[in-house]
């Protein structure tokens, strides 16, 4: 086992897949389980993608987007 930093949230993740990994290395964890080792440019290159898939999900699920921005209107079929 080991503790991973995700951006400030800290976790104990299994580390059996990867057992070479040392303290300072960039692991992608899924499910608690650190499934692979990348270099740091790999480490933040994920995290930016991460962070834009959650930026565009949030703007989907906004209240704007969900419930539109005024009254609904009915249109003649």
């Amino acid at each position: 086992m080991g503790t991973v930093d995700f951006s400030g949230v800290v976790r104990e993740v299994c580390l059996a897949y990867v057992p070479e990994a040392c303290v300072g290395d960039y692991v992608i964890v899924h499910v608690g389980f650190a499934i692979s080792l990348v270099d740091e440019v790999e480490a933040w290159r994920t995290l930016d993608v991460l962070r834009a898939m959650g930026d565009a999900l949030e703007q989907e699920l906004s209240p704007e987007s969900v419930l539109g921005s005024g009254p609904a209107e009915r249109t003649a079929p």
